[in-house]
């Protein structure tokens, strides 16, 4: 009797065994399928390294310890191993020596803070925001920053938002102020209204700036003067501006219903408008990779993940992946 006992013992041991091997084996291959395990074992590369050529900057979007985190990819291999910096941001841009970071701290209340950053990522300021980051960018230069962030709202599809948009000396973090302070001048007069909102500031120089200014449910494309403190609209329909490297032309995104845009590309001086090949709706500040080409984050539908895309900025072409898991990107020559 004794024996039986030892044996059914036995035999139920193993059969524990087996079924809790089997149910890690499961949980562990349901994680992997969801993406949590996603980015273990990547390969990793030197930031350091990566930055003494052609890379891109950006926000990864990868599950895990890496979620948030600036990343860095050579420009020629943007789907191989990244580097990834000690620091993370909601939206980040970057030059070969400066950087804007809009972080939020989700603590028991969440708050949010800019950073300027040195090209290796350490941070020189800290300003605190008070509203949702939305749109960075540095100058060409890197003289000079530029933030966005939503005062009330959290999307630009909403009917009711508010924004704030000011500028910085990235050397001293002196601000020059909101551009809501900037005089706006339209058809050649000084306009006032009481629902002016300015958005995703894109730099020509370190005095001349595009912007977005919107106004009683209608967006013009702005060139702004930073010494005269000055915003002068030029055309209508146009937001979240993005300025070629050569300076001739500006991508941007047309609003074409309640909350969707279809991206364009804006000859400066002649004013020949295309529209790309993008169909889906991009709500994102665009950057280029390059004189022929668009980058933005498109998220995946359903998941706080996203991915980088490009696109001809030409018209021609189809949309194509650049950097899976990845956000708000930055060229760097």
């Amino acid at each position: 009797m004794r024996y039986r006992y030892l044996m059914f013992a036995a035999v139920c041991t193993v059969a524990v065994g087996l079924a809790a091997a089997a149910l890690l084996r499961g949980w562990g291959d349901a994680r992997s399928e969801s993406g949590a395990t996603a980015g273990e074992g990547r390969d990793m590369l030197d930031v350091q390294q990566v930055r003494t050529g052609p890379h891109i900057v950006f926000r990864s979007t990868e599950p895990g310890p890496n979620t948030g985190r600036v990343a860095l990819v050579p420009m020629d291999r943007p789907t191989g191993p990244r580097a990834i910096a000690d620091v993370s941001c909601e939206r980040v841009a970057a030059t070969r020596d400066k950087g804007i970071c809009l972080s939020a701290d989700r603590g028991f209340t969440t708050t949010y803070e800019a950073s300027i950053l040195t090209g290796d990522f350490t941070k020189t300021h800290t300003l605190p925001i008070g509203g949702i980051p939305s749109r960075a960018r540095v100058s060409p230069d890197g003289a000079l920053v530029a933030m966005t962030v939503f005062v009330t709202g959290h999307s630009y599809a909403q009917g009711a938002f508010s924004t704030a948009t000011t500028i910085h000396d990235s050397a001293t973090g002196e601000s020059f102020g909101n551009l809501e302070e900037f005089t706006v001048i339209r058809d050649g007069e000084e306009y006032r209204a009481m629902d002016l909102n300015m958005w995703g500031v894109t730099f020509a120089t370190d005095d001349q700036f595009y912007a977005t200014v919107a106004s009683g449910g209608t967006t013009w494309l702005a060139e702004g003067d930073l010494s005269e403190r000055t915003l002068r609209t030029l055309r209508d329909g146009v937001e979240c501006p993005s300025l070629s490297p050569d300076r001739t032309r500006i991508a941007y995104k047309s609003k074409t219903g309640a909350a969707s845009w279809r991206l364009h590309v804006l000859d400066v001086n002649s004013g020949a408008d295309v529209r790309l090949a993008e169909t889906r709706s991009v709500d994102d500040q665009v950057a280029w990779l390059d004189d022929r080409t668009i980058m933005y984050g498109l998220p995946r539908e359903g998941s706080a993940r996203g991915d980088v895309w490009v696109v001809p900025a030409d018209g021609s072409g189809s949309p194509q992946l650049l950097i899976p898991d990845a956000g708000s990107p930055s060229a760097v020559q």
